[in-house]
């Protein structure tokens, strides 16, 4: 029997699979599942279980976590990555790492072929294709629902003829939860015009009133929670069960898809938001203006690589390294009231503030340089445009 590597969540797409790949194609199966932070003990086990039951010869969970926010999250933290400057790439960026991780397993393992349950439509079939093309260029990649495009009511056919009994109906909802966020699609993100309904988000409106939180970061990382230190991804659990509870983070993106059509996905993401804003002010007082200025095209350049699986391309590895240059000095407290709905941004606390009252105080005073210095720079920073006047007076 050749050796097979199965991507499985314990859906619908990924069942098919490993009935088919078993029972039909006689494949061995190891159902693999990465948990980037979606995944309760529970649900690994109840997932086990029914991978087992499909046909699996066995299965693996992949705890990835920490891998997630060292490879990933952490630059996108750096860099204050908001795709479309509304989306914290929750979902994206959770795919690329699953994918390192497969690919990883698949090759210790000795497969002859790994397999993902993507159909032809979304982003998630090139991210998956790339990596595993890089990372494992010998080993074969299957993908059943998007070879024999099949339907929803096919795979449930199949599964139910081949004595599978379980119920596969479709929840309103399709809701993917990770460390970075919380990715929610239905009926109305098919759509352009219809918003999704408070229900269809998985955390509900529990707090009333206001609650501060400090964050403190050291060089560029959340080090501490209202000062209690711990590590970056407990500090973004923590700050997510604090802030979900505000109902905080809700909103829709509307981006171009890798594949070049147009797509619409509601997310869920308190932590990573409240994170980007609060880390980005925290750099407005830190950091000059032209390292602000770099940082947010070459950020920008890395949100949409990443987005589009292209992170193995070693100008990311290039671009992490001088983002993790600029953090030296990002280093400080942030307040952040929480509201039901929103947070907003109280202040900062840094030792290395840029805001240096011993210079001077915008609008205010200085104690730098004398009138007579601001005229001389101001008469110079004007040349270039009264050269281009005097040229062009009578054209």
């Amino acid at each position: 029997m050749k050796k097979l590597v199965l991507a499985y969540s314990g859906g619908l797409d990924t069942s098919y699979c490993a009935k088919y790949l078993s029972e039909d194609q006689g494949y061995e199966v190891h159902a693999v599942t990465v948990n980037t932070g979606g995944f309760e003990k529970e649900e690994i086990e109840e997932i086990r279980n029914k991978a087992l039951e499909l046909g699996a010869t066995n299965y693996k969970c992949i705890d990835a976590l920490e891998s997630f926010y060292e490879k990933v999250v952490k630059y996108l933290v750096f860099g204050n990555v908001l795709r479309n400057n509304t989306y914290p790439l929750s979902v994206s960026a959770e795919r690329i790492v699953q994918a390192v991780e497969i690919a990883n397993y698949a090759k210790s393992v000795g497969a002859d072929a790994i397999a993902h349950g993507s159909t032809g439509a979304g982003n998630d079939q090139v991210r998956f294709d790339m990596i595993f093309q890089i990372m494992a260029p010998d080993i074969r990649i299957i993908t059943p629902i998007r070879d024999m495009r099949l339907s929803r009511e096919e795979e449930i056919s199949y599964l139910k003829a081949h004595g599978v009994d379980a119920s596969w109906e479709k929840s309103k909802y399709s809701v993917n939860k990770g460390l970075w966020g919380t990715s929610v699609g239905g009926a109305e993100t098919l759509t352009s015009e219809k918003p999704l309904p408070p229900e269809a988000y998985p955390s509900q409106l529990t707090a009333s009133g206001t609650r501060e939180v400090n964050l403190t970061f050291t060089k560029g990382e959340l080090a501490a929670i209202d000062g209690k230190e711990d590590s970056p991804v407990n500090n973004i659990i923590q700050l997510e069960k604090i802030a979900s509870a505000f109902a905080i983070g809700r909103d829709i993106h509307v981006g171009d898809t890798i594949i070049g059509i147009k797509g619409r996905v509601g997310f869920e993401a308190a932590a990573s938001l409240i994170i980007i804003k609060a880390h980005h002010l925290l750099e407005k007082h830190t950091l000059s203006k032209w390292q602000q200025f770099q940082k947010e095209q070459l950020a920008n350049f890395y949100g949409m690589l990443l987005h589009e699986g292209n992170y193995l391309d070693e100008v990311m590895r290039n671009i992490e390294a001088f983002l993790q240059d600029t953090q030296r000095n990002v280093s400080g407290t942030v307040s952040v009231s929480l509201h039901p709905y929103r947070f907003e941004l109280n202040g900062i606390n840094s030792k290395h503030d840029l805001m240096n009252a011993s210079f001077g105080q915008y609008g205010e005073m200085n104690k730098a340089w004398t009138a007579e210095d601001a005229k001389g720079f101001i008469k110079i920073l004007s040349n270039q445009g009264k050269i281009a006047t005097h040229v062009n007076q009578n054209s």
